[in-house]
């Protein structure tokens, strides 16, 4: 058994850890913000474009800064292996894993995701005002005229989507295909934030979408399998729930949550998942990201053990 096949699955609790400690790095070294200047790049000049020239020239910005990602990715991880040799065990392993670890921590942002979430309900204790400017820096919906239950169940939907978004599906990459996966998916995901919308980005954002749809696929189904994983009698339902949300992947997570939370959650005019659930309640945020919490720590040793797995780990 070689100790490299133990080292993406060694990063995976060393990420995990730095980001439950320190948070967020400064905005000025972090790589996701760097990818979120490089697609602001091109809003204006895209959205102006005929929609056949706005799309390609979508696809083809989307493609270089995928590209840029993937590479500077490979290089760092290059770099780690190549300065330390891990596949000699002992303290090379120990630092090589620390390092990707490190690098992989801005991939992921379940700390962040807890935090911004309980501040909606901090908010809105104090009133209906606080709580929706709160919910605003979480989603792009107009939350001016939402009422204190739409608040919570928005913030709600919000924390079991991004659970797949910012921690699972960047995980789960790094399972298949180390750092270079885990920064393909956060370009792919932030590139979707900014560029996968109706209306002005219609078209200039259409592959950006779509292909964020593709990487979120597997990733959202095993969000919503493992929120609901000690409550098998729910997996026929969720089936059900999965399908109500204009999303192919954002039921999974959501309608998994409404389900062990026994509340509907809804978007008005949109979806409303497990509709014969009751009100959320403000102790239902609480319940909520306890439940977040355990899904994401059970599917991230299952995906570290994957890592491993992948790699030789287990063999004889």
């Amino acid at each position: 058994m070689s100790p490299m096949s133990w080292l993406l699955a060694l990063a995976i609790p060393i990420a995990l850890l730095l980001d439950r400690c320190f948070g967020e790095p400064p905005a000025a070294v972090h790589p996701v913000v760097g990818m979120g200047r490089y697609l602001g790049l091109f809003g204006d000049r895209l959205c102006g474009m005929s929609p056949k020239a706005a799309f390609i020239g979508g696809a083809l910005a989307w493609t270089a800064g995928i590209t840029l990602s993937a590479i500077a990715a490979l290089a760092i991880e290059q770099a780690v292996i190549v300065g330390l040799e891990p596949w000699f065990g002992g303290w090379r392993l120990a630092v090589a894993a620390l390092l990707l670890g490190l690098a992989l921590k801005p991939m992921l942002a379940w700390r962040m995701l807890r935090d911004e979430v309980a501040a909606v309900e901090t908010a809105l204790s104090r009133s209906l005002e606080e709580g929706r400017a709160q919910l605003s820096r979480l989603v792009s919906r107009d939350t001016a005229q939402l009422s204190a239950l739409e608040v919570r169940e928005t913030a709600i939907e919000t924390l079991a989507e991004n659970l797949n978004d910012s921690v699972i599906a960047p995980l789960f990459w790094f399972m298949v295909a180390g750092l270079p996966g885990a920064a393909v998916y956060r370009f792919a995901n932030t590139a979707d934030a900014m560029w996968g919308y109706r209306g002005r980005w219609e078209w200039a954002g259409k592959w950006a979408a779509r292909a964020d749809d593709a990487l979120s696929w597997i990733p959202a189904r095993l969000t919503g399998l493992a929120l609901v994983a000690l409550r098998p009698a729910l997996l026929a339902p969720l089936l059900r729930e999965a399908t109500r949300t204009p999303s192919p992947n954002g039921g999974w997570p959501m309608g998994a949550m409404a389900l062990r939370l026994g509340r509907a959650l809804s978007k008005p005019g949109h979806y409303r998942l497990n509709p014969s659930g009751g009100d959320v309640i403000a102790q239902d945020m609480i319940t909520a990201q306890r439940l977040a919490a355990g899904a994401m720590m059970g599917l991230a040793a299952l995906l570290a053990l994957g890592a491993a797995a992948l790699r030789g780990g287990f063999a004889r």
